[in-house]
């Protein structure tokens, strides 16, 4: 049976992006030889939601605090791409990748998968 997931992120600058990962997220990783480092995520979900047009991939960071988190974040040096909204189903927001990609970040309000 499928054990895991492995998500990729493609980067204009991966180097910046990874050090993100490891020292801004302080995410545990390994190096899988010459540098390219792989992390540890902490636990996951995934929901399928209906697309209209083309079919679309996003990644979405949680957090218990989204404003703390944001904080947090900021201090260190990221930037966000807009401020927290109310969508219903948690605070959301979207910070920028060193690497120019963005990634949401957002503190559910939603049931989670790992509460079962």
């Amino acid at each position: 049976m499928i054990n895991g997931a492995h998500v990729i992120i493609y980067s204009r600058d991966t180097e910046a992006d990874r050090a993100l990962f490891r020292d801004v997220l302080g995410y545990p990783h390994i190096d899988a030889g010459d540098g390219w480092l792989i992390f540890k995520l902490p636990p996951a979900e995934i929901a399928v939601h209906p697309a209209e047009g083309r079919e679309s991939h996003e990644l979405f960071l949680m957090c218990d605090d989204v404003k703390a988190t944001m904080e947090e974040m900021t201090a260190k040096g990221v930037e966000f791409r807009q401020p927290v909204s109310d969508e219903g189903w948690g605070l959301m927001t979207v910070l920028k990748l060193p690497g120019g990609g963005v990634l949401g970040l957002y503190e559910p309000r939603h049931p989670r998968p790992h509460e079962l």
